[in-house]
């Protein structure tokens, strides 16, 4: 017998699937079906998908961002899965670029989201290229030279973005608003010197990570739903181990901000950027600026990673298949690749940036 006038609508089916998943959501009055609506309709891009980047990747893809843009230059191995929520050991087997591997797993759990995977290294060259055409930029790089750039970026194309930083127990986060807030170049006019602590020395614990991950994820998610009263105006950092926690007041730019104030944009002029060149036969030499290092302890570090040895002109560390050689300030050798990208995303492991 053929039933009319009880098919569903063109879509319905949709419809409600889409208003089941969401419901414990809607329900939520800081965001409800209009706050839904405009998650749908966000763009926004994560610069790096390790640890921070996989887990804000998550959280946003399962809230219903519609449109996220993956950058990331590194691959996935098997010391990534302790905490890095988006990659499984078959990831990590066929060494799949981290970028690829999160757009694959995202239509898994949410296939309404539209991913755009980018297996790059952020440049100045192509900041404008990858960074375009989104209303939110997340941070979930492990370097502040990426970082600044990342800032110079936003203030100066007026894009919010969320500053948000894992290593060990600690975590910190900061929106930047552009004209509304500080910077972060308000809060640290110049990055570390000398060797700071990494993943890779210090080491990381996950459930610090899915902390700072929701904190940025809950104040991208109050930017886009339009409740920018409600966001956080102070640097937040937070000690999951010691229950330390401080913060900072990040209410308003310096006005002798190099970047709010001065609008001297240097990072995008490429001028905060160490110099990169190939150095001989699959070997890249980084030209860091003004950063003394101590050998003693930066060796310190490095020994349980792999083979170190130095004397008071050079500190040589091998971690197959690469060889590091580091000078006192700071400039580095990188044998065992000729990739300036590889070579980067070593040195900020094990020296940092």
């Amino acid at each position: 017998m053929e039933l009319t006038g009880l098919e569903p609508k063109s879509g319905a089916p949709e419809a409600a699937a889409d208003d089941d998943r969401y419901s414990r959501q809607t329900l939520f009055q800081g965001i409800g079906r209009e706050g839904q609506k405009k998650l749908s309709a966000a763009r926004v891009v994560i610069v790096g998908c390790g640890a921070t980047g996989s887990a804000l990747v998550s959280l946003l893809a399962r809230a219903g961002v519609g449109y996220l843009r993956i950058i990331d230059r590194d691959y996935v191995e098997p010391s990534n899965l302790q905490r890095q929520t988006l990659f499984d050991e078959d990831d990590a087997r066929e060494s799949l670029p981290k970028a690829i591997a999160a757009s694959r797993q995202i239509p898994r759990f949410n296939s309404h989201v539209s991913v755009e995977p980018q297996v790059a290294d952020l440049t100045p060259a192509n900041v404008d290229s990858l960074l375009g055409g989104v209303d939110l930029i997340l941070d979930g790089t492990d370097n502040f030279e990426t970082r600044y750039l990342i800032n110079d970026y936003a203030i100066k194309s007026s894009v919010p973005w969320i500053y948000a930083a894992a290593v060990a127990s600690y975590t910190v986060s900061m929106n930047i608003l552009p004209g509304q807030s500080a910077c972060l170049a308000c809060i640290f006019p110049e990055g570390p010197r000398g060797t700071v602590e990494t993943c890779e020395t210090a080491g990381i614990l996950n459930s610090a990570v899915n902390l700072v991950a929701s904190v940025a994820a809950t104040e991208a998610t109050k930017f886009i739903v339009g409740a920018t009263a409600k966001m956080r105006r102070s640097l937040l950092s937070w000690d999951v181990w010691s229950n330390e926690h401080a913060e900072i007041a990040a209410s308003a730019p310096r006005p002798d901000c190099r970047v709010c104030g001065h609008r001297e944009f240097l990072h995008l002029a490429g001028e905060g950027r160490p110099h990169i060149t190939l150095c001989g036969r699959n070997s890249v030499q980084i030209h860091e600026r003004h950063r003394p290092v101590d050998f003693t302890e930066l060796a310190s570090r490095l020994e349980p990673l792999g083979q170190v040895r130095h004397n008071g002109f050079v500190l040589k560390f091998w971690r197959e298949p690469h060889e590091m050689t580091v000078f006192p300030d700071g400039r580095a050798i990188i044998k065992g690749t000729s990739d300036t990208a590889v070579a980067r995303s070593l040195y900020a492991r094990f020296i940092g940036s």
